[in-house]
C-alpha cells in the first residue's frame, strides 16, 4: 500500500515508522498522561521514490533516512497528520530539480 504526497509522490507505507512519546511544555496533566509527540521516520531505500528524487535526498542529507516530530497539539491524532504532512512537504521539495529561469533574448523583429 502506498500514501501520495501533495506533490505526486508515493511512498510505501512499509517505509513509515511511528514512535509516540510524551510532548513536554505546557498542557498541564494532560501532558504527563498522554503520547502525544509524534516521530515519524521513513527508510528511503523502502519508500519507492523514483531514482532521481532518491539521488537528491541522499546527497542532500547524507542519510537514507528521513525523520520528522510533530508535539504541536495535544491531540495524537493530530500531531500524526502534522507529521505526515512535514515528511510529504520534505519529499516533494526533492521532487523535481530546481531550474533557474532564463531570460529569452528579445527578437530582432521589432
Amino acid at each position: 500500500e502506498r500514501s501520495v504526497t501533495p506533490g505526486g509522490l508515493r511512498v510505501d507505507l512499509h517505509a513509515l515508522s511511528w514512535q509516540f512519546s510524551r510532548s513536554s511544555g505546557p498542557g498541564g496533566q494532560h501532558v504527563n498522561t498522554t503520547d502525544s509527540r509524534v516521530e515519524l521516520r521513513c527508510d528511503l531505500d523502502l519508500a519507492g521514490l523514483p531514482d532521481a528524487v532518491l539521488e537528491r535526498l541522499v546527497a542532500r542529507l547524507g542519510t537514507r533516512e528521513v525523520r520528522v516530530t510533530a508535539s504541536t497539539h495535544r491531540s495524537q491524532r493530530r500531531n500524526r497528520v502534522l507529521a505526515w504532512e512535514r515528511l510529504a512537504e520534505r519529499l516533494d521539495a526533492f521532487r523535481a530539480k530546481q531550474t533557474a529561469s532564463v531570460a529569452e533574448r528579445p527578437s530582432d523583429d521589432a
